[in-house]
């Protein structure tokens, strides 16, 4: 089991979020997560800093593999430049880098001015850009007129000796299916064995699934909870809601039907370690075998050395 540390950027600036890696890398995890937003999901958390300036930040400061947590190569950003920007990172961290990918939300996408498409159909452009964008990480030039995309005499001149592994996240079957299909591992934010199962059977065989969870560290549990449900209420959102809002106004107005008592079911709050040891042990019984942690509120340096001393070692 490998336990990384997800770098939040809807609740931290660059500096911040370079400081949390440097903790992480000190603490003893071994990877990170670093979520790609143009939005954060509400002004409680108030951030939202470009990704790829982030990462090339993070290139300078610490050696811990980075994945995206995760990219959507479809609409804000066309595939050919999140190509060249992964191409570019995977470089500058010497190939500890993994582009990870998913169909993205609403709350993102929206702002260049296309509609939102359906689930099916954004599944089907995430398909066709991930084969433009290895296309790409292939070298010479790439010419493409596909459904979605159109590639005119582009070539990536800085690329990694190998190219990146491509991981894709998926909560529905289409999109574990999907997943299966076309990707180098698969990402899930909910230790569910089912769809771990219909992973490997569906084609993903022994290929590597990474999780997350969320955390509050504080000094009580209600200390935490307030933290929770202060900056991330919309954890509690259910079904394809969060998939489909476009401002963080309305995540903040669906927010409304959250309450504070839920927060406990999708974040770890508090300072027990017991309680995030009993989360990875939920997921390395589903099937995963790398664990990433999001910390909520000011308390990283205690959530880090509680992790250093009493959580990390059972991993060692």
């Amino acid at each position: 089991m490998r336990i990384g540390y997800f770098l939040s950027s809807e609740e931290f600036g660059p500096a911040d979020l370079v400081t949390q890696a440097k903790g992480a890398e000190a603490a003893g995890f071994q990877g990170l997560w670093i979520s790609d937003h143009y939005h954060p999901w509400n002004d409680a958390q108030g951030q939202s800093p470009f990704v790829w300036s982030t990462i090339g930040a993070l290139s300078q400061v610490c050696r811990l593999p980075v994945t995206t947590s995760v990219t959507c190569p479809t609409t804000r950003l066309h595939p050919a430049i999140v190509a060249q920007a992964a191409a570019t990172s995977a470089v500058l961290h010497e190939g500890r880098f993994v582009l990870g990918v998913g169909s993205g939300e609403a709350l993102n996408e929206h702002i260049v001015g296309r509609p939102w498409p359906s689930a099916s159909v954004r599944l089907e452009m995430l398909e066709e850009a991930v084969d433009v964008i290895r296309r790409l990480w292939r070298g010479g030039f790439v010419e493409h007129r596909g459904r979605h995309y159109t590639v005119d005499n582009a070539r990536i001149y800085t690329r990694p000796e190998q190219p990146p592994a491509i991981y894709m996240s998926g909560f529905g079957h289409k999109a574990v299916d999907l997943a299966a299909r076309i990707a180098d591992g698969y990402m899930l934010t909910k230790p569910d064995a089912e769809l771990i199962r219909r992973f490997r059977d569906g084609g993903g065989g022994d290929r590597p699934c990474q999780g997350s969870f969320k955390a509050a560290y504080a000094p009580s549990v209600e200390e935490g909870t307030r933290l929770a449900y202060e900056r991330w209420p919309n954890e509690a959102l259910p079904g394809e809601l969060p998939r489909v809002l476009p401002s963080p106004r309305h995540y903040e107005q669906a927010a409304q039907l959250v309450r504070p008592e839920m927060m406990g079911e999708h974040f770890a709050c508090g300072a027990d370690p017991g309680e995030h040891l009993r989360r990875i042990d939920a997921f390395a019984e589903a099937g995963f075998g790398e664990i990433y942690v999001a910390n909520t509120g000011p308390h990283c340096q205690g959530f880090f050395d509680m992790y250093a001393e009493k959580v990390l070692p059972r991993f060692a």
